[in-house]
């Protein structure tokens, strides 16, 4: 990869059980796809996320100490950093893009202004698209009581209706 080429970050978002890991884990089913970092938001205190994804390898790191829009952003860009330092030292396969999945408490708009404001994280990465899954069955509940819900689907790029079954 070209040094001056910044690496695309997908955000997946979406309200509590909204079907964000089940998403994740479609995705990384796809061999186009093993040359991407996945960073799984936990906001409980015992993380259960990132082990349903069912790749967990040193390119999938676990932001565990709270939400990532709020308490663990400075931990974002510490992962961040780590995945391209291991990344130009040749210690991981080369990253094409990165996926991030947060917690269903999450507003996605400060990850996106970390990313984008970060003076180091700017030159190398950029936002791709942000990602929200909708429950079919308890979104328009969710979107109706929760505002943090409503602001996952204002800052969608694309919006993923799940549980439509």
């Amino acid at each position: 990869m070209n040094r001056t080429t910044t690496r695309p970050i997908t955000i997946i978002t979406g309200f509590l059980g909204s079907g964000k890991t089940t998403l994740l884990r479609r995705l990384l089913a796809s061999p186009e796809m093993h040359d991407t970092a996945v960073l799984v938001n936990e906001f409980g205190e015992v993380g259960l996320d990132h082990h349903l994804v069912q790749r967990f390898d040193e390119q999938t790191i676990l932001l565990g100490h709270g939400c990532v829009c709020c308490t663990v952003r400075q931990e974002l860009v510490q992962a961040l950093t780590m995945l391209l330092d291991r990344d130009q030292r040749g210690m991981i396969a080369p990253l094409r893009r990165i996926v991030i999945e947060t917690t269903g408490l999450a507003d996605p708009a400060p990850l996106v202004f970390t990313v984008v404001t970060d003076p180091m994280l700017q030159h190398h990465f950029r936002i791709d698209s942000v990602v929200t899954t909708v429950d079919a069955v308890n979104g328009p509940l969710h979107l109706d009581r929760h505002p943090v819900s409503r602001k996952q689907v204002a800052l969608a790029d694309e919006i993923i209706i799940t549980k439509t079954d």
